[in-house]
């Protein structure tokens, strides 16, 4: 897997998956566990919704 979710993205899709578990928690709902997803794809540095779209957050290394 090619990582296609840059630092910025990452940072912001940790605060968003933590945000919602945390909700679902205070609401007390089982939606809270959508929150797994961006904690998920935050930490490996791959999107598969990129994908299809070829979508990269990354900055290119200069050869």
């Amino acid at each position: 897997m090619k990582k296609n979710v840059g630092s910025i993205d990452r940072v912001l899709r940790l605060i968003v998956g933590l945000v919602i578990i945390a909700l679902g928690f205070i609401y007390e709902t089982w939606w809270g566990l959508v929150g797994i997803i961006p904690l998920f794809t935050s930490s490996v540095g791959w999107c598969p919704a990129y994908l299809p779209f070829g979508i990269s957050t990354c900055k290119t290394e200069p050869k």
